[in-house]
């Protein structure tokens, strides 16, 4: 007796991917249509709870405070980007444990923070505090 062996191959398991393929390009489509209206122009900051929220302290020694265009009062005296690297440090000096205080209008440009970050970091400064609300008298 011998076994008759099937001539017909086993079939492999097909698995379709066509409904996928047409799922990436539909959600490729709405990327491409929806992209030009993202806003990139500047970077919205989150609030923080009301338990996160802390103090500023009015009598701080190191107030900047950046204005919608991009004018800079340092302790109340206006200066230049060029010139704040070297004032700062020359505060440093004078009180090397503040943490300087960062009043940064909403509608001034992202590229003037990153400015003021370099030149802090420039006169040594590890932390700075950004104070979202400025108080009335500091604008």
């Amino acid at each position: 007796m011998r076994h008759k062996r099937s001539a017909t191959p086993i079939e492999e398991p097909v698995i379709n991917i066509t409904p996928l393929i047409d799922v990436v390009f539909v959600v490729l489509i709405m990327f491409i249509l929806i992209a030009p209206l993202v806003d990139k122009e500047g970077v919205e900051l989150a609030r923080g709870g009301e338990g996160e929220a802390r103090e500023v302290k009015e009598t701080s020694p190191i107030a900047l405070v950046v204005k919608k265009n991009s004018d800079l009062l340092l302790n109340r005296t206006q200066v230049t980007m060029e010139e704040l690297p070297l004032r700062l440090k020359q505060i440093k000096e004078t009180y090397p444990q503040a943490v300087p205080q960062l009043f940064h209008d909403k509608l001034a440009p992202f590229g003037t923070y990153q400015e003021v970050k370099l030149a802090m970091e420039f006169a040594g400064f590890q932390e700075m505090e950004l104070v979202l609300e400025p108080p009335s008298q500091t604008q």
